[in-house]
């Protein structure tokens, strides 16, 4: 347990420094809008700081440090080349214009905000990188099957939020381009594909990514302790920042109302006649 609590505070120092730098390079540049660009790399700081800290250098840590570092980047490169030339999004710019002590405010309220919710997503690298030399280093069936079991449903999740957000990202290209030419688009929901399953891919994805992380990890003594990492992002997608502010948004959207009767919101499945 020891162990534990010097990798938290290994990975909130690392964390702590970065969302500092942000902090002051959004002072520089005026736009928030980059810690949107920076949360996924964040995930992989913490991953491999930790790992190399503790030696970890055994299959389960160098595993969820991998494949965590391959969703961060691509997390990561996807909203910077959404928000490249861009201005500051709507969200904070609204912030910006209506928030007194803007400045401590935003420091607060947006950057130590996100870096202690990648602490608490990270548990399942933190824990593990920290532990893992002290967990047997040849697998049993069972654990062999925790960990197949485990980056299956990571793979399922990945493929869910990589392809959506593709999906997604090419609807918008193709609005774009059709409203350049004078034409009216027939529809601006986005309603095919993974979109035709469920009504947020991408945040399927992501809670399915993180759980399946959680099940590798209990191979390991305190992986049981990691399950703060799914939980933490079920919760917030679910309830908080993903699927709520997205649903309010289309408050009144005939069409998006009608797409809602038969999709589901979450969990893929068939549409409904």
């Amino acid at each position: 347990m020891q162990t534990i609590i010097q990798g938290y505070a290994l990975a909130g120092s690392i964390i702590g420094i970065y969302m500092l730098i942000l902090f002051f390079v959004s002072l520089y540049k005026k736009d928030n809008s980059i810690v949107d660009v920076a949360y996924g790399i964040g995930f992989v700081l913490v991953a491999w700081s930790t790992l190399i800290y503790f030696t970890a250098y055994s299959f389960v840590p160098l595993l969820l440090s991998s494949v965590i570092t391959v969703w961060g980047l691509r997390l990561s490169l996807r909203i910077y080349k959404r928000n490249k030339g861009k201005p500051e999004d709507f969200r904070y710019k609204k912030w910006r214009d209506t928030w007194v002590w803007f400045k401590t405010r935003s420091f607060f309220q947006i950057y130590v905000l996100q870096g202690a919710i990648i602490l608490a997503i990270s548990a399942v690298s933190i824990i593990t990188n920290a532990t893992f030399n002290t967990a047997p280093q040849s697998f049993t069936a069972l654990q062999g099957v925790f960990v197949i079991a485990g980056i299956c449903i990571w793979a399922i999740g990945f493929y869910f939020e990589a392809i959506g957000d593709y999906q997604l990202d090419k609807f918008i290209k193709g609005q774009k381009e059709a409203q350049a030419k004078g034409e009216v688009p027939t529809t601006t929901i986005m309603m095919t594909g993974l979109w035709s399953l469920t009504r947020h891919p991408n945040y399927f994805g992501e809670v399915s990514m993180w759980w399946g992380l959680w099940i590798i990890t209990l191979v390991g003594p305190f992986g049981i302790y990691a399950i703060v990492s799914p939980l933490v992002i079920t919760y917030l997608l679910l309830k908080v920042s993903g699927i709520p502010m997205l649903e309010k948004k289309y408050e009144g959207n005939q069409e998006y109302m009608a797409y809602q009767q038969k999709t589901n919101a979450f969990f893929p499945w068939k549409q409904k006649k």
